[in-house]
Protein backbone atom coordinates (compact mmCIF):
# COMPACT_ATOMS: atom_id res chain seq x y z
CA UNK A 1 0.00 0.00 0.00
CA UNK A 2 1.53 3.71 -0.85
CA UNK A 3 1.90 5.92 2.06
CA UNK A 4 0.68 9.31 1.72
CA UNK A 5 2.99 12.01 2.40
CA UNK A 6 1.93 13.93 5.45
CA UNK A 7 0.37 17.07 5.12
CA UNK A 8 3.83 19.18 5.83
CA UNK A 9 4.80 17.78 3.21
CA UNK A 10 2.32 18.75 0.33
CA UNK A 11 3.30 21.53 -1.34
CA UNK A 12 6.91 19.83 -1.65
CA UNK A 13 8.00 18.68 -5.45
CA UNK A 14 10.06 16.03 -6.33
CA UNK A 15 13.06 18.48 -7.82
CA UNK A 16 15.33 19.85 -4.30
CA UNK A 17 11.74 19.34 -2.06
CA UNK A 18 10.79 23.03 -2.70
CA UNK A 19 7.72 24.94 -4.34
CA UNK A 20 8.79 26.08 -7.21
CA UNK A 21 5.88 29.29 -6.75
CA UNK A 22 5.45 31.83 -4.64
CA UNK A 23 2.78 32.39 -1.71
CA UNK A 24 0.95 34.75 -4.24
CA UNK A 25 0.62 32.32 -7.15
CA UNK A 26 0.04 29.15 -4.95
CA UNK A 27 -3.57 31.47 -3.27
CA UNK A 28 -4.49 31.90 -6.61
CA UNK A 29 -3.86 28.61 -7.85
CA UNK A 30 -5.35 27.40 -4.69
CA UNK A 31 -8.40 30.11 -4.58
CA UNK A 32 -8.71 31.85 -8.34
CA UNK A 33 -10.24 34.94 -8.32
CA UNK A 34 -13.24 35.47 -11.08
CA UNK A 35 -13.29 32.27 -12.55
CA UNK A 36 -16.52 31.23 -14.19
CA UNK A 37 -17.17 27.79 -14.29
CA UNK A 38 -20.79 27.85 -16.17
CA UNK A 39 -21.21 30.81 -18.80
CA UNK A 40 -24.82 30.08 -19.67
CA UNK A 41 -26.27 32.66 -17.77
CA UNK A 42 -23.49 35.35 -18.29
CA UNK A 43 -23.81 37.79 -20.17
CA UNK A 44 -20.52 39.59 -21.37
CA UNK A 45 -19.90 41.95 -23.87
CA UNK A 46 -16.20 40.70 -25.53
CA UNK A 47 -14.75 37.08 -25.33
CA UNK A 48 -11.17 36.38 -26.27
CA UNK A 49 -10.30 32.14 -26.62
CA UNK A 50 -6.50 31.16 -26.90
CA UNK A 51 -4.48 28.34 -26.73
CA UNK A 52 -0.98 27.40 -26.61
CA UNK A 53 0.22 24.12 -28.42
CA UNK A 54 3.74 24.74 -26.35
CA UNK A 55 1.47 22.93 -22.97
CA UNK A 56 -1.95 22.51 -24.61
CA UNK A 57 -3.32 25.17 -22.33
CA UNK A 58 -6.88 26.69 -23.91
CA UNK A 59 -7.92 30.37 -21.92
CA UNK A 60 -11.57 31.61 -22.31
CA UNK A 61 -12.09 35.75 -20.89
CA UNK A 62 -15.57 37.18 -21.25
CA UNK A 63 -15.25 40.91 -20.32
CA UNK A 64 -17.98 43.45 -19.49
CA UNK A 65 -17.36 47.15 -19.96
CA UNK A 66 -19.08 50.26 -18.70
CA UNK A 67 -19.50 52.10 -21.99
CA UNK A 68 -19.82 55.57 -20.95
CA UNK A 69 -16.48 54.77 -18.97
CA UNK A 70 -14.59 52.34 -21.50
CA UNK A 71 -13.50 50.48 -18.57
CA UNK A 72 -13.61 46.78 -17.97
CA UNK A 73 -16.20 46.21 -15.19
CA UNK A 74 -16.06 42.50 -15.02
CA UNK A 75 -13.66 39.73 -15.83
CA UNK A 76 -14.55 36.24 -16.04
CA UNK A 77 -12.27 33.57 -17.32
CA UNK A 78 -11.82 29.71 -17.72
CA UNK A 79 -8.83 27.80 -18.63
CA UNK A 80 -7.51 24.27 -18.89
CA UNK A 81 -4.08 25.04 -17.86
CA UNK A 82 -1.33 24.41 -15.58
CA UNK A 83 -1.29 26.23 -11.92
CA UNK A 84 1.33 28.94 -13.93
CA UNK A 85 -1.92 29.49 -16.31
CA UNK A 86 -4.63 29.21 -13.73
CA UNK A 87 -2.78 31.80 -11.28
CA UNK A 88 -1.59 34.19 -14.01
CA UNK A 89 -5.39 34.77 -15.56
CA UNK A 90 -6.58 34.73 -12.13
CA UNK A 91 -4.53 37.86 -11.61
CA UNK A 92 -5.15 39.21 -14.57
CA UNK A 93 -9.05 39.79 -14.25
CA UNK A 94 -7.99 41.34 -10.83
CA UNK A 95 -5.76 43.84 -12.53
CA UNK A 96 -8.61 44.23 -15.45
CA UNK A 97 -11.01 45.50 -12.81
CA UNK A 98 -9.42 46.83 -9.45
CA UNK A 99 -9.78 50.53 -8.94
CA UNK A 100 -12.74 50.70 -11.13
CA UNK A 101 -11.61 48.87 -14.00
CA UNK A 102 -8.64 49.28 -16.56
CA UNK A 103 -9.73 51.45 -19.65
CA UNK A 104 -9.63 49.48 -22.34
CA UNK A 105 -6.25 51.10 -24.14
CA UNK A 106 -4.71 50.30 -20.63
CA UNK A 107 -6.09 46.72 -20.73
CA UNK A 108 -4.67 46.08 -24.30
CA UNK A 109 -1.33 47.02 -23.02
CA UNK A 110 -1.15 44.74 -19.89
CA UNK A 111 2.18 42.42 -20.34
CA UNK A 112 2.91 39.26 -18.97
CA UNK A 113 5.74 40.67 -17.12
CA UNK A 114 3.55 43.26 -15.61
CA UNK A 115 1.32 39.81 -14.05
CA UNK A 116 4.37 37.84 -12.96
CA UNK A 117 5.51 41.30 -11.53
CA UNK A 118 2.18 40.99 -9.34
CA UNK A 119 2.81 37.24 -9.04
CA UNK A 120 6.39 37.75 -7.53
CA UNK A 121 7.55 35.68 -10.38
CA UNK A 122 6.67 32.75 -12.30
CA UNK A 123 9.69 29.60 -13.22
CA UNK A 124 11.21 30.45 -16.10
CA UNK A 125 10.11 27.79 -18.43
CA UNK A 126 6.11 29.12 -17.18
CA UNK A 127 6.47 32.23 -19.17
CA UNK A 128 3.99 30.90 -22.01
CA UNK A 129 1.58 30.77 -19.58
CA UNK A 130 1.50 34.10 -18.51
CA UNK A 131 0.91 34.77 -21.76
CA UNK A 132 -2.44 33.76 -22.15
CA UNK A 133 -4.35 35.54 -19.97
CA UNK A 134 -3.51 39.00 -21.24
CA UNK A 135 -3.89 37.39 -25.09
CA UNK A 136 -7.33 36.48 -24.39
CA UNK A 137 -8.06 39.88 -22.59
CA UNK A 138 -7.02 41.15 -26.05
CA UNK A 139 -9.34 39.04 -27.88
CA UNK A 140 -12.12 40.01 -25.09
CA UNK A 141 -11.38 43.29 -25.91
CA UNK A 142 -11.07 42.89 -30.03
CA UNK A 143 -14.72 40.89 -29.82
CA UNK A 144 -16.25 43.68 -27.88
CA UNK A 145 -15.32 46.55 -30.45
CA UNK A 146 -15.95 45.01 -33.20
CA UNK A 147 -19.65 43.89 -31.60
CA UNK A 148 -19.74 47.78 -30.79
CA UNK A 149 -18.73 48.50 -34.61
CA UNK A 150 -21.25 46.25 -35.79
CA UNK A 151 -24.02 48.20 -33.68
CA UNK A 152 -22.64 51.16 -34.87
CA UNK A 153 -22.95 49.95 -38.88
CA UNK A 154 -26.14 48.65 -37.85
CA UNK A 155 -27.62 51.76 -36.73
CA UNK A 156 -26.37 53.58 -40.57
CA UNK A 157 -28.25 50.91 -42.49
CA UNK A 158 -31.83 51.34 -40.52
CA UNK A 159 -31.34 55.18 -40.26
CA UNK A 160 -30.66 55.63 -44.16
Amino acid sequence: MKKIAPSSDINSCDQGGSWLYSDIVKDHFFHPRNILIDEKDYESDGIGIVGSPACGDVMVVWIRVDAKKQTISDCKWRTFGCASAIASTSMMSVMATENGGLNLKQAKRLTPEAIMDRLGGLPDRKYHCSVLGHLALREAIADYESNQLEKVNSTKKTSS
